[in-house]
């Protein structure tokens, strides 16, 4: 199974710090995380694995975009700052609507991400 993560500038360490909290999860299930480049990073200064590809606004959402499009990505998780102005939100909303094309779960904030963690 794998999981792409994604989390604009201010949600970062929030994700992060999701990501430890079910580190249990993600190694019993054998989950192989990707993400963007900047959240990668962030996570992998964490001392977690992850393939990393480019920063969001630097074509980072399209080529997640493009593993969801193979069947390659299970969920998405994307934790959105819904009050910050993105310059690539075009690139977001491109992403949010694969998930509803392609089927793919899509957790935008930390409740919603624990319940789809809770069902795996």
């Amino acid at each position: 199974m794998t999981i792409a993560i994604i989390a604009h500038d201010g949600k970062k360490a929030e994700m992060v710090g999701f990501i430890k909290d079910h580190l249990d999860i993600l190694k019993d299930q054998k989950i192989s995380l990707i993400a963007t480049g900047t959240t990668g990073s962030h996570v992998e200064k964490a001392g977690l694995e992850v393939e990393k590809f480019k920063s969001g606004p630097h074509g980072g959402d399209a080529q997640i975009a493009s593993r969801m499009v193979e069947g390659r990505v299970d969920m998405v998780i994307f934790f959105r700052d819904p009050l910050g102005k993105h310059p690539h939100e075009v690139d977001v909303n491109m992403l949010m609507r694969l998930c509803d094309v392609q089927n793919i779960p899509l957790a935008t904030n930390p409740a919603a991400a624990q319940l789809f963690f809770k069902a795996l």
